[in-house]
């Protein structure tokens, strides 16, 4: 599949997006959630004045944190194509079919497999660098690539 997804890609003059520019929007999007996080949940953290106290709550608001996550990660990419880390580097997510921004379905299974990935010491990312077009185990099972689009 992927030799056909290359040649198609080829024959649409779509550049694959680096690694290193995934790699900077996976920052970003993690700056930009963390960020989210702490302030919806601001006034949960300011009641420990001791650290191991705060690390112990934190460990117990740990499916808020994914959930925030999944949704930021299923909206963007569904509704944009790209998320906020993705539009700041140019590069998008796009259906290996319609070469368009991927629809609901595969956006929910995108963000659900990155978390799963990235729970498994992120060897869904560590994927896209044996693979000619460098998709993520998210990408694979949801049936998308990420393109350049600078």
């Amino acid at each position: 599949m992927s030799d056909s997804l290359e040649l198609r890609l080829e024959k649409e003059n779509i550049k694959i997006a680096s690694i290193a520019k995934r790699s900077v929007a996976f920052g970003i999007d993690e700056i930009l959630v963390s960020v989210l996080f702490m302030v919806v949940f601001y006034d949960y953290f300011k009641l420990y004045d001791d650290p191991q106290d705060m690390v112990n709550a934190i460990s117990k608001i740990v499916l808020q944190y994914v959930l925030i996550r999944f949704i930021y990660q299923t909206f963007f990419v569904w509704y944009y194509g790209a998320t906020i880390g993705k539009i700041s580097v140019k590069i998008a997510c796009v259906d290996i079919e319609y070469f368009d921004k991927p629809k609901f379905i595969p956006s929910v299974i995108r963000a659900l497999v990155r978390n799963i990935s990235e729970s498994a010491f992120y060897l869904g990312f560590i994927w896209a660098f044996g693979n000619p077009v460098k998709q993520t185990w998210q990408d694979k099972l949801s049936k998308t690539v990420v393109i350049d689009v600078s």
